[in-house]
């Protein structure tokens, strides 16, 4: 077992409880929903047809792909503060899955998002520590979010 694995599980596990915390907005742009469409061969209608999708669907136009929402965890999650210094021998954080992702409410063309993070579990695993935020994507204006999910992230220490 890592000492550095240990320390970082001891300062995450202190995290568990906290208030979420909310990082920038971003604008999602038809562009940038149709470069997705394009990435992942999904071209359905109601995400790069503005015109057929303002006539035929309740949304008054495009929305965004829920797995273009779920992508840009990632980015959404780089500036949300955190109040814990870079832990010792981190040589690396991994993606490790996901528990449960729900999406709750279309994202609207040329409207904000932001992320919200809170840590709802961690294990300590030998070398690495597996950390569980919980992440919720907020669109501006908009009483519900668009998605949320239980986010797995690994943290392998030397």
């Amino acid at each position: 077992m890592s000492e550095n694995a240990e320390k970082a599980y001891e300062a995450v596990k202190s995290q568990i409880g906290n208030e979420a915390k909310a990082g920038d907005w971003l604008e999602i742009d038809q562009q940038r929903i149709n470069d997705f469409a394009d990435a992942t061969l999904d071209h359905q209608f109601i995400h790069i047809d503005p015109e057929k999708a303002a006539a035929l669907t309740p949304f008054g136009g495009t929305i965004a792909h829920g797995f273009l929402t779920l992508s840009l965890l990632v980015h959404l999650s780089q500036s949300i503060p955190s109040d814990m210094p870079a832990p010792e021998g981190l040589l690396m954080g991994v993606n490790y899955g996901l528990n449960k992702v729900r999406f709750i409410n279309p994202v609207p063309v040329d409207s904000r998002v932001r992320a919200t993070s809170r840590v709802i579990d961690v294990t300590l695993k030998g070398g690495s520590v597996d950390q569980i935020n919980e992440m919720t994507v907020e669109i501006e204006g908009q009483e519900k979010p668009a998605l949320v999910a239980e986010w797995i992230m690994r943290l392998v220490f030397a």
